[in-house]
């Protein structure tokens, strides 16, 4: 064999019975790299989305199934039988939801939807547009978007504080808050009778059942503080110089804790939502919405009014999503201090 390179495009030494053709010679051009929506790109998500789907609907059947079979056992029915779901609330507590609790309703989801819509602004911003600062103080500078944050959270903090105000004033606090430990075993049951899709026999006009009842508490006494804290920690509100106080919660631990906070009211809106709408849509949104009520379960049935107001709620909180952008939140952070652009 020759030491010398032999020309690869040299004439062959025979006729040649098969030609290459242009692919031998001519490279084609490589496939632009696919779009990517995050981590995936749009099949890719479309398949965990059938996948993930998948997997959520044989759990949830499973899940049915096994609720069913367990309230088919003599001992769960004895069981529901004496814990159906809800216990009787004290003999002074109120009957009926007051227009006040419906108007505080709408106004405290509304500002949790820009809070959740700010908090995402503030958890994704890498380059800032603008900034904010008190007139009297150019050191106290924050971007923009953290001051939309803040101002919402403080409107969200003083509807809340005249909502506790007002719930131990009127007596509506016996409604969200337990008064017997009956409200564990009633939970329990409560819990059974959902997964088996026999939703428990219920009036919120009168009494919320337990679940509601221990979720309404965790919402308004445990996870709003715990936000607050955590939010108050990582803001500049917190105390300077304080290290007893910061032990206390440090900041990391408020890092960690606030985003899973919001995570929970997430949830929370979803499942509260659609139990309410699965659960009688039109006597449920008549009792928050329009303050329309009875002891009969089936009263106010056939009536749409709280529906429509319901509906209204909710194009308003569309278009407080969609409004929530610099453009609109300059002019109105200029009213307190000053706004610097990019």
């Amino acid at each position: 064999m020759s030491d010398e390179k032999e020309d690869a495009r040299a004439p062959l030494p025979f006729r040649p019975t098969v030609f290459p053709g242009a692919a031998a010679s001519v490279r084609p051009a490589p496939r632009p790299e696919p779009r990517r929506y995050g981590p995936f790109t749009r099949w890719q998500w479309a398949g965990a989305v059938i996948v993930v789907g998948g997997g959520l609907l044989f759990a949830a059947a499973m899940t049915v199934l096994a609720a069913r079979w367990l309230l088919s056992l003599d001992a769960l029915r004895d069981f529901t039988a004496d814990y159906p779901g809800a216990y009787a609330l004290p003999a002074s507590a109120p009957v009926g939801i007051p227009a006040w609790l419906g108007w505080q309703h709408f106004f405290n989801a509304f500002l949790l939807v820009l809070i959740i819509r700010s908090g995402m602004q503030v958890r994704r911003e890498k380059r800032p547009r603008a900034f904010w600062h008190p007139r009297r103080d150019r050191k106290g500078r924050i971007t923009l978007t953290l001051w939309g944050h803040l101002a919402v959270d403080l409107l969200w903090l003083v509807n809340g504080a005249m909502y506790v105000v007002l719930l131990f004033s009127t007596g509506q606090w016996m409604r969200i808050v337990p008064t017997s430990l009956d409200v564990f075993p009633n939970a329990l049951s409560a819990v059974l009778q959902y997964a088996s899709l026999d939703w428990p026999t219920e009036n919120g006009w009168v009494n919320y059942n337990s679940v509601q009842q221990l979720s309404y508490f965790a919402v308004v006494f445990l996870a709003a503080p715990l936000a607050t804290l955590t939010g108050v920690r990582l803001s500049k509100l917190w105390p300077k110089n304080t290290p007893r106080l910061d032990r206390v919660i440090t900041f990391e631990a408020a890092r960690r804790i606030h985003f899973p906070v919001m995570l929970f009211f997430v949830v929370f809106i979803v499942v509260h939502v659609t139990l309410v709408l699965a659960t009688g849509a039109l006597r449920n949104l008549n009792h928050v919405y329009a303050a329309q009520g009875s002891v009969d379960p089936n009263a106010y049935a056939d009536n749409w009014l709280g529906f429509g107001i319901f509906v209204a709620s909710i194009a308003v909180m569309l278009a407080g999503w969609i409004a929530y952008r610099p453009r609109v939140l300059i002019p109105i952070a200029r009213l307190f201090g000053t706004v610097t652009e990019r």
